[in-house]
């Protein structure tokens, strides 16, 4: 069995990881990097990119609930657990990828929504969370492309509902079938004085 440092990252030189910086200041934003690592060829020059900056006040709210479901996972493996502290700590990348998904929809939201978020978060599978992951990064997985696609679809998806503002562009217009019969309900008759 491999040695993994933090939430189950590769403790080997080199390896795909993610990493997320937590500055000592209480105000500053933390952010979470994907490091590709160089997959063993020392002649390539590492990659990394930032998946998300996420204000300080954000991260407090989620980041217990990150490490609880990670650590417990990883126990299960009789792996170590980790623990968020100041500085640079590693995740496995597939961990990775479920905390840009949390971090992701928690970047859009206020913070009484955070409690939601991680609920719905905690009932998706891994794999449904990686399958999240994919689909974001794909087309808005980098930290400056926060208003796109499916990086402000996770906000919704895993948000109460409350104040999401999406109009119709279009409305659609029903023809009604000629041997369709006439239906009313309740409202048309109060609407129209009847009741």
């Amino acid at each position: 069995m491999s040695q993994t440092v933090d939430f189950g990252a590769p403790a080997e030189f080199g390896k795909h990881c993610f990493y997320v910086t937590i500055p000592a200041s209480p105000n500053e934003a933390v952010s979470v990097f994907e490091d590709y690592g160089f997959d063993g060829d020392a002649t390539q020059r590492e990659t990394t990119q930032c998946r998300v900056h996420l204000a300080r006040k954000l991260w407090n709210k989620i980041r217990d609930e990150a490490r609880r479901d990670f650590n417990n996972r990883l126990k299960a493996k009789k792996l170590n657990t980790g623990t968020w502290s100041v500085g640079k700590v590693k995740l496995d990348r597939f961990l990775g990828r479920e905390l840009c998904v949390l971090a992701w929809a928690a970047e859009h939201a206020g913070l009484d929504e955070c409690s939601i978020i991680c609920q719905k978060w905690q009932a998706l599978r891994p794999e449904e969370r990686w399958w999240f992951y994919t689909k974001t990064a794909s087309e808005a997985g980098l930290a400056n492309q926060t208003d796109r696609g499916w990086r402000k679809a996770i906000y919704c998806a895993l948000s109460d509902g409350e104040g999401i503002k999406i109009q119709r562009k279009m409305k659609p217009v029903l023809k009604k079938a000629k041997d369709e019969p006439e239906t009313s309900s309740l409202l048309d008759f109060v609407e129209k004085g009847e009741i």
